[in-house]
């Protein structure tokens, strides 16, 4: 069993953390905004009281910013294995790895909210030089499926690439939905079509109660991708997760499928 600390007590991130306390591990957390713990874990007062022991150290944080922040305030020990786990991107992980020479770094982002994190059941988007891979692996197999990818940042690009589709689709579901309204059919019956085509998938997520994604991160996750490829129909969505931000901050982003917005 290895040493972790883990910084990040947000939705996933308190879940995350206490599936690794019930695997085992010996979990110190620690979270930027005071009062959070999770049960079987120590509870650092800093950032870098957390990492001073770990083997592994954990970032499961809001966006690039506020991983740079923290982690190069409290580098780990070098023997230790950074796992990046937050959506940030290849471009920041690449800041990041050059900025931090000689930490083993491994990106990590995860697929699944709320449930799967609390079920173990994540995908996890790996990407990295094989041999740190390999050794954090244990640790990262008690969230979920490991996904590798390939060398480092693939990981983060495979997440830009999977979170784009969702959230691009579920926007479209709300188009859809608008658009059989106009068209004077009910909503149910609306639903019952798109259940048998392609967006199936993302309406059975729009109705699970075990989900949550808040609407800023997914605007700032499609962001991050739209830098690196001009790719119309996302940036339409994203135009659209905008115009609605205001009224769905803290929501679920999924909100948007049910709401009439305009662009």
């Amino acid at each position: 069993m290895s040493a972790i600390a883990f910084l990040g007590l947000g939705h996933m991130g308190s879940r995350m953390a206490a599936r690794l306390v019930a695997a085992g591990h010996e979990v110190t957390v620690w979270n930027r905004t005071p009062g959070k713990s999770v049960a079987g874990a120590s509870t650092a007062a800093t950032a870098a009281d957390a990492v001073a022991d770990a083997d592994v150290v954990i970032t499961m944080l809001t966006g690039p910013e506020a991983v740079a922040a923290v982690v190069l305030g409290m580098p780990p020990r070098p023997d230790a294995v950074l796992v990046e786990m937050s959506t940030i991107g290849p471009t920041a992980l690449g800041t990041l790895a050059r900025k931090l020479p000689g930490v083993r770094l491994v990106d990590a982002p995860v697929g699944g909210s709320i449930g799967a994190a609390e079920r173990g059941e994540l995908t996890i988007f790996t990407g990295g030089v094989d041999a740190d891979v390999e050794a954090v692996a244990p640790v990262l197999e008690a969230l979920g499926t490991v996904k590798r990818c390939g060398g480092p940042g693939t990981g983060a690009a495979a997440k830009l690439v999977a979170i784009t589709a969702v959230v691009t689709a579920t926007v479209l579901l709300g188009e859809l939905r608008e658009l059989g309204a106009a068209l004077h059919l009910s909503p149910d019956f609306v639903d019952g079509l798109l259940a048998a085509g392609p967006l199936a998938v993302v309406l059975e997520r729009s109705t699970l109660p075990d989900v949550h994604y808040a609407t800023e991160l997914a605007e700032k996750d499609l962001g991050l991708a739209l830098d690196h490829a001009d790719v119309p129909l996302a940036g339409a969505a994203l135009a659209r997760l905008r115009a609605a931000l205001p009224a769905l901050a803290g929501q679920d982003f999924r909100a948007i499928a049910t709401q009439e917005v305009t662009a």
